[in-house]
């Protein structure tokens, strides 16, 4: 099973208010394990940037002057997309700006997302989960554990790898978290590789009991069931 665990960012709350998309970044899983593949690619959104979104992941409108259109990278984000199963925090948002853009590109005959990738929305989960609790992620990191300590400010790419995390936990676990292979983008744009320490344990030590420790055991038990009257219920 192919999954792709996504995120964007844009320049404010609404699509339907023109609102554009700035960054996309995304972590590839198979069979519920992190591949090392990833897309990011950062977008010159052609508009300038709300204030209130601009305090939420730090972009500014000059970093992104010298950054392609979304119509220069679509066709490379749907191929890396293409087949997988998206695994989304607030689905709706995402996919309302992805398709948002692509309506953009082609009025008439629009791509949409749902002709491409099954969806699967962390938030929905996590709501039917822990009913009555704040559900964002940084809640479910504190939640399931998971280290969000360099998240000052939201990042596609960092954002989809956190979740990622919280994913696996949230449904079932997992005992590998090695990031590790390069991209397959040849454009500059992905970023660096990220790399974990794996998680998976050694096997424990068996220590048995020696003799005179057996021994000890035996006699501790002896005197309990003399104590009790022969009620010890160990041996039973």
């Amino acid at each position: 099973m192919r999954q792709v665990v996504l995120d964007t960012e844009t320049t404010g709350l609404e699509h339907s208010q023109g609102h554009r998309i700035i960054e996309i970044g995304g972590v590839e899983l198979v069979d519920r394990k992190l591949t090392g593949r990833h897309y990011h690619q950062y977008i010159n959104p052609q508009r300038e940037i709300d204030a209130g979104a601009m305090e939420v992941h730090g972009i500014s409108n000059e970093s992104l002057l010298d950054k392609p259109v979304f119509g220069a990278i679509a066709d490379d984000f749907l191929e890396f997309v293409s087949g997988a199963e998206l695994v989304i925090h607030n689905a709706p948002f995402d996919i309302g700006f992805l398709d948002s853009e692509y309506k953009l590109l082609s009025a008439n005959k629009p791509r949409v997302m749902a002709d491409y990738c099954t969806v699967v929305d962390t938030l929905t989960m996590a709501r039917k989960m822990h009913p009555g609790q704040r559900n964002n992620l940084d809640a479910l990191c504190q939640r399931y554990g998971v280290d969000n300590s360099q998240r000052d400010l939201h990042g596609a790419l960092l954002d989809a790898e956190i979740l990622a995390d919280v994913y696996l936990l949230m449904t079932g676990g997992q005992t590998n978290l090695l990031l590790a292979g390069e991209d397959n983008k040849g454009d500059g744009s992905a970023a660096n590789e990220v790399r974990r320490l794996s998680a998976a344990r050694p096997p424990l030590t068996i220590i048995t009991a020696t003799g005179e420790e057996l021994e000890q055991h035996q006699k501790r038990l002896d005197a309990i069931d003399k104590a009790s009257g022969g009620q010890l219920v160990w041996p039973r």
